[in-house]
């Protein structure tokens, strides 16, 4: 059985761009929320993000 791995891609971003896609993030985790959503992939984008 063969597994086709996705190619990875990188993002290079300045610390505004961090702060834009951090706030962009949180308010798509809130608007899940509200929904009653699951935000469990939105938190893994979040962790990797903060982590640049």
């Amino acid at each position: 059985m063969f597994w086709h791995r996705e190619p990875k891609y990188y993002l290079t971003l300045t610390r505004d761009e961090i702060r834009v896609v951090l706030n962009s993030l949180i308010e798509l985790k809130n608007a899940l929320i509200r929904e009653g959503r699951y935000t469990d992939i939105v938190d893994e984008v979040i962790l990797k993000v903060s982590r640049l």
